[in-house]
């Protein structure tokens, strides 16, 4: 799965898009306090974590984006 298909499976399970930053493919305006997300590291790996109150926090570190973009589903599923 990339960034285009969760965000495609997210809106079909209804999830709002307040709920999730997916990096270059839904970034909400204007930006909610508190969401889930999935982004590129600077190393090139990817990211998912949470952001709340102007924090990012990771969650989990992972080899490609596939594997990111399954966690981030589970973790909003």
């Amino acid at each position: 799965m990339n960034r285009q298909a969760l965000h495609a499976a997210l809106m079909e399970a209804g999830i709002p898009g307040g709920y999730y930053r997916i990096e270059g493919v839904h970034e909400p305006v204007p930006t909610p306090p508190d969401f889930l997300f999935v982004r590129r590291a600077a190393d090139g790996e990817w990211e998912t974590g949470g952001h709340e109150r102007g924090r990012d926090e990771v969650l989990a570190r992972h080899p490609d984006e596939a594997t990111a973009c399954a966690h981030l589903l589970r973790l909003l599923v």
